[in-house]
């Protein structure tokens, strides 16, 4: 038996179709579908809106809230991170004023930073990169070649 959301949508749509009361829905479906079964409020209102004339049983889009990041805001996180690569996310957010989590999704998805023994460093570097920072200190890379 499939007592998933959808499932059971389409049974009460078909029961409200039969002209069923929506609490004698709620009975049937209880006995069928016991503890999966829809909450009695859910059921009440897909028989609203099977009686408003809907057809469909998904769920409509819901909104998401988008993470706008202007450039400048990306290349003002870019720059503190720049300045200081010990610093953290709650950090960055008290300094430009936004929420934690659009630096967040500015570190990671736009900068394509992560945390590496608390410092941010870029997720996959260019060769230029690799080269740079052998240069820079090859002990601590020569210890993964082992």
């Amino acid at each position: 038996m499939d007592s998933s959301r959808s499932a059971q949508r389409a049974v009460i749509q078909f029961l409200f179709t039969e002209e069923e009361h929506a609490s004698q829905i709620y009975r049937r479906m209880k006995e069928v579908y016991g503890e999966y079964c829809l909450a009695r409020c859910t059921i009440f209102r897909w028989c609203q809106r099977y009686e408003a004339r809907r057809v469909n049983i998904k769920d409509l889009p819901r909104p998401r809230q988008t993470h706008a990041a202007h450039s400048t805001t990306i290349s003002a996180v870019d720059g503190l991170i720049r300045q200081n690569r010990r610093i953290t996310a709650r950090e960055i957010a008290v300094e430009l004023s936004i929420s934690k989590g659009t630096v967040h999704h500015i570190i990671h998805k736009k900068l394509g930073y992560g945390k590496v023994c608390a410092q941010w460093v870029a997720k996959h570097l260019s060769e230029n990169q690799k080269t740079a920072r052998w240069e820079l200190d090859p002990s601590a890379t020569q210890e993964f070649l082992h």
